[in-house]
């Protein structure tokens, strides 16, 4: 998936944006209130994290400007305040999740996928197509029920793709959820990741579940998504 990471720290910027990516995620980062609102117009995210203390503008202000600009991602607020007010004053502001710092990296990831999951239609731990499942809670692979072992950034395309089932998924959509705004989308890259993915998710399999959409994208298919 792709995030946007609004902190003025740059060391702890770096240290989340690089556990992030680590996981398979593209990552891009604001360092001030203006430059968090700039992003909404330049790509579509699917989390925010954002910093409740913030230059030009802080976190809660941010919040409010984006919901009501209409901008529905969840946002996960991170604050090193955590008396009850100011977590309120957060939640009210339209913030999805509240965490407070220190925090332990493995929690952030909880609640970033918890968030990601709240549509109705991607409620559960597990996504499925046909009998290709995988866990984002273990972020685990299976089909037939023998496990399949991805790298984190095919784990993520993997993802991507299977929480639009059946629908063409064109280049510029997988480089703007799965890679970042430097990513440079003239290139192979995506072919070559969908290309060592269907390998690994089709090529032991008679029924081949990843297709290709002539001169359109991608998109993966099966006898039944539910």
């Amino acid at each position: 998936m792709r995030i946007l990471l609004v902190e003025d720290e740059r060391a702890i910027a770096d240290f989340i944006a690089r556990g992030l990516t680590e996981h398979g995620h593209g990552v891009d980062i604001a360092y001030d209130g203006d430059e968090a609102l700039h992003w909404p117009d330049v790509a579509d995210f699917d989390v925010i994290v954002l910093d409740v203390m913030l230059p030009v503008r802080d976190g809660v202000q941010v919040c409010r400007i984006l919901r009501d600009q209409g901008v529905r991602t969840p946002i996960l607020m991170l604050t090193a305040r955590d008396a009850i007010e100011d977590r309120v004053r957060g939640l009210d502001s339209g913030a999805d999740d509240y965490l407070v710092k220190p925090f332990a990296f493995a929690e952030l990831l909880a609640r970033v996928r918890a968030l990601t999951r709240r549509e109705p239609a991607l409620l559960g731990a597990s996504l499925r197509v046909d009998d290709l499942v995988l866990d984002t809670t273990t972020r685990t692979v299976a089909r037939a029920g023998g496990p399949i072992e991805l790298t984190a950034k095919e784990l993520s395309l993997l993802e991507y793709l299977m929480r639009h089932p059946n629908q063409v998924l064109t280049r510029t959509m997988i480089a703007e959820h799965v890679w970042n705004y430097d990513f440079d989308s003239v290139t192979n890259v995506i072919d070559v990741h969908v290309r060592n993915l269907r390998r690994k998710i089709d090529g032991p399999f008679e029924r081949k579940l990843i297709q290709t959409a002539r001169g359109a994208g991608y998109r993966i298919s099966g006898r039944s998504n539910e």
